[in-house]
């Protein structure tokens, strides 16, 4: 079943950019993706497990977190 995951990855530069892309184009089951450098914004559609998006992209050594998840964990608090 397709779905649509959205991740908050710390990318300070096109560099990182390229090496989230390098990942997720390697990565099983993705049918598109976009990374929006401005926003730290990773959009993954695809037959795709969250937790396995958020492994693959925490290989490039970024900081990676689903996208509302700061947000919610503060307002747990």
């Amino acid at each position: 079943m397709s779905q649509t995951v959205v991740l908050k990855v710390a990318m300070p530069c096109e560099g990182c950019v390229g090496a989230v892309k390098r990942v997720l184009g390697k990565m099983q089951g993705v049918e598109s993706f976009d990374v929006d450098l401005k926003e730290q914004k990773v959009t993954v559609k695809g037959n795709v497990e969250p937790e396995a998006v958020l492994q693959t992209v925490s290989k490039t050594g970024k900081k990676t977190s689903f996208w509302g998840a700061d947000e919610a964990e503060t307002a747990k608090a």
